[in-house]
This record gives structure tokens, sequence and C-alpha cells, in this order.
């Protein structure tokens, strides 16, 4: 399931390879949510940890995600369930400059 959000980089998390074969970075987005601020968990995995590399915390970006579950049964047999937000495409939002204060002639001044 592919989704996408916008919000502003809150932290960003080192590299870990977590096994030989697999590597992933992980970074939180705030996500203003009415009146309410939501920090969400994303994660990059293999060839597109480096996408990260070009941001810094405080950037407005567009996030393109994938939202997976998985169940996973313990010991005790009992059944957890767990989801993961992986992001495959980030894209700063470009913010519009503000428009330029137009100076009065002052000879058009009503007093």
């Amino acid at each position: 399931m592919s989704l996408e959000t916008t919000g502003v980089i809150h932290e960003l998390y080192d590299e870990k390879q977590i096994t030989e074969s697999f590597k992933k970075r992980e970074f939180v987005l705030k996500i203003e949510d009415g009146k309410y601020e939501q920090f969400v968990l994303f994660q990059m995995t293999q060839d597109r940890v480096d996408i990260l590399d070009k941001y810094k915390k405080g950037d407005s970006v567009t996030v393109s995600f994938n939202l997976s579950g998985k169940p996973y049964t313990n010991k005790e047999g009992e059944t957890k369930y767990f989801s993961n937000l992986t992001a495959w495409k980030v894209q700063k939002v470009e913010t519009e400059a503000p428009a330029p204060v137009a100076e009065e002639d002052e000879e058009n001044l009503p007093f």
C-alpha cells in the first residue's frame, strides 16, 4: 500500500547495518494533525538510505512510503503485530517566497 504525507523532519538517525545483507536508516517526521502534532517514525532501507544525506532537521518534506504489517508469535504463544512505514521517496517542499512589499510613491499618499 503506497501513501504520501508532508511534514517537518524532527529527527534523523544514523544508518544501521541490521544483517550482512540488510541496512536501514530511520527518521521522524512531525506532521500537523489538527490541533495535535504527530511524530511518525519512518525507515529507508538498502540503497535508499543515502537519500536522507541531503536533508537536515527542520526541513519540510513530502514522503512517499509503503505501509506493511506482520504478525509475530513469541515463545509464550502470544501473537503481536507490528507495522513498518518504509519510505521510498523524499522530496523537499518548496516554500513560496513572500511577495515583495510595494513601496508607495510619497507623492501619491493621501495625507
